[in-house]
């Protein structure tokens, strides 16, 4: 049997800490900023994390089982 792979579209999005959560970016902080308040722009830019019900999606298509 092959070896599984880690999906390479997940290892560009996901990362995954030392305590097995899942951290992610914030949609839409990527352009159109202008018209974006700076306290919201401050808050997407804050550390953001899988909900757990997705988690076991997620760790299967990094950790390739």
């Amino acid at each position: 049997m092959p070896k599984s792979k880690t999906h390479s579209g997940a290892k560009k999005r996901f990362k995954l800490t030392a305590t097995g959560r899942i951290k992610r970016k914030a949609t839409n902080r990527n352009h159109i900023q202008a018209k974006k308040a700076p306290g919201r722009k401050r808050r997407l830019g804050a550390e953001h994390y899988i909900s757990a019900v997705d988690e076991p999606r997620i760790k299967k298509l990094l950790l390739g089982r």
